[in-house]
C-alpha cells in the first residue's frame, strides 16, 4: 500500500517533534563511552556536510579536506594553550584560520580542472601534516598538542553531557546554514557549476568567485569542526589529520549521497559506528572504506538518499522527445 504524499506531510511535524525530544533525552540513557561516540558522530556530520558544499553542490573534488580540519583545530588548542584564550574565541579564529587557508588555496588551484584540483588538495593536505611535525617550537611536532582546555560556559568546564549538547546546536546550525545557502542565488549558481560551467557561465554566473566561496565556506565550518574535536579530545596531533581522514570524510559524502542536505548525516552515522561495531578489524578500516566507496560510485551513485549528485549526474532539462513513429519503432 502506497500512502500519497499529501498524507504522509501531516505526519512530519510529529515526526520531527518526537526525534527531537528523543536526542534531547538520550544522554540520560547513554554511557561515557555511547555518549563520546555520539559526540564524534555529530562532529563526523558536520565535516562531512561541508565537504558536501565542495563535491556535492558546486562538483569540485577534494581530497585535503581533512588539512582545514587539523588547521581549525591546532589554531583553536594553541591559542587556548599558548595563549590561555576562550574556547569561544579559539573556535572562530580556528574556523577563520581553516576559511584563510582554503580562499589561499581556492584563489590559486580553482581554474585548474577536476583532477589536478583533487592532485592539489591532496598535496597540500600533505603539506600540512609535514608542517605541523617539523615545526617543533610552536605545534610540538610529533609530541601533538596535550592538555587543551574543556570548553566553559558560565564558569563550569563541559562535561560529556554538555559536549553532547554543544555538537548537536553546532550540526542543527550547520545544517539551517548550508540549506539557506541552497535555496539562495548562491545555492542555484553552485548547482549550476556543478551541473554545466559553460551553461552556468553564458548565464552570468562567475564561476571562479563562486568555487571560491564554495571552498571558504566549507573549510571554515571544516575549521570549526576541528576546533571542537581538539576541545573535545583534549589532545591532538598530526596524524589524525593526514589522508586517510579526508579519505573517510570523502566517503561518508559519498555513501549517504552528495548533493543532499541528509545524506552526509547518514554517512556519517554508518561509517563512525561501523569501526565500532567491528573492531576486530581495526586493521581492515582504510579496506573497508575503500569498498565502501568503489560500491557506492559503481552500484548506487546517488548514495543511501538516491539524489543525483557529482557521481550521478541529472539528466538534462529538456530532453528531446521522441516522435510517435520513433516510439513505434
Amino acid at each position: 500500500m502506497i500512502i500519497p504524499k499529501n498524507k504522509l506531510s501531516k505526519f512530519k511535524i510529529p515526526f520531527f517533534i518526537f526525534a527531537g525530544i528523543f536526542i534531547l533525552i538520550l544522554p540520560n540513557f547513554l554511557n561515557g563511552y555511547m555518549l563520546r561516540i555520539a559526540i564524534l558522530i555529530g562532529i563526523y556530520m558536520v565535516l562531512a556536510s561541508s565537504l558536501n558544499i565542495i563535491i556535492g553542490f558546486t562538483g569540485m573534488f577534494s581530497l585535503g579536506h581533512a588539512a582545514f580540519y587539523g588547521i581549525g583545530a591546532y589554531v583553536s588548542a594553541l591559542l587556548a594553550t599558548k595563549l590561555g584564550l576562550s574556547f569561544w574565541f579559539t573556535m572562530i579564529m580556528g574556523g577563520v584560520a581553516a576559511g584563510i587557508m582554503g580562499a589561499f588555496i581556492g584563489l590559486a588551484t580553482l581554474r585548474l580542472r577536476a583532477i589536478f584540483l583533487a592532485f592539489t588538495t591532496l598535496g597540500f593536505g600533505e603539506i600540512v601534516r609535514i608542517v605541523i611535525l617539523n615545526w617543533i617550537s610552536v605545534t610540538r611536532g610529533p609530541m601533538g598538542v596535550t592538555g587543551i582546555p574543556a570548553p566553559r560556559l558560565l564558569g563550569k568546564p563541559f562535561n560529556s553531557v554538555a559536549f553532547f549538547y554543544w555538537v548537536l546546536l553546532l550540526v542543527i546550525v550547520t545544517l539551517v546554514v548550508i540549506r539557506r545557502i541552497y535555496n539562495s542565488r548562491i545555492g542555484r549558481a553552485f548547482v549550476a557549476i556543478r551541473e554545466d560551467e559553460l551553461a552556468g557561465k553564458s548565464m552570468g554566473i562567475n564561476i571562479f568567485a563562486f568555487k571560491t566561496l564554495a571552498f571558504t565556506l566549507a573549510c571554515f565550518i571544516a575549521g570549526i569542526a576541528g576546533a571542537t574535536y581538539a576541545h573535545f579530545a583534549r589532545y591532538i596531533s598530526a596524524d589524525q589529520f593526514a589522508g586517510p581522514e579526508s579519505f573517510i570524510i570523502l566517503t561518508m559524502v559519498a555513501l549517504g549521497g552528495t548533493g543532499s542536505l541528509i545524506g552526509p548525516l547518514l554517512g556519517a552515522f554508518i561509517l563512525v559506528l561501523i569501526p565500532e561495531a567491528f573492531r576486530f578489524l581495526a586493521e581492515f578500516r582504510m579496506v573497508l572504506y575503500g569498498a565502501i566507496l568503489i560500491s557506492v560510485i559503481v552500484l548506487r551513485p546517488g548514495g543511501i538518499v538516491g539524489v543525483k549528485g557529482i557521481f550521478e549526474r541529472a539528466e538534462p532539462l529538456f530532453k528531446k522527445k521522441k516522435k510517435p513513429s520513433e516510439v513505434s519503432e
